[in-house]
């Protein structure tokens, strides 16, 4: 059951992630830059916030 919603969960998140940088290169590429500018540990924060958020999501609507 989980397997049959991983890949279109997947395929969502390809296409979200690729909206921004075809409708607004040039903000997605600032965006990346001021990423790269952060400390590894509020990237980690970033990634941890993400991971939870996510999970949480997705315990809620499974």
């Amino acid at each position: 059951m989980m397997l049959e919603r991983l890949g279109p969960a997947l395929a969502l998140m390809l296409v979200l992630e690729g909206v921004m940088p075809l409708f607004s290169p040039r903000t997605w590429r600032a965006a990346i830059r001021r990423i790269t500018d952060l400390a590894d540990g509020q990237i980690r924060f970033f990634g941890l916030s993400s991971i939870v958020a996510g999970a949480l999501l997705f315990w809620l609507l499974s």
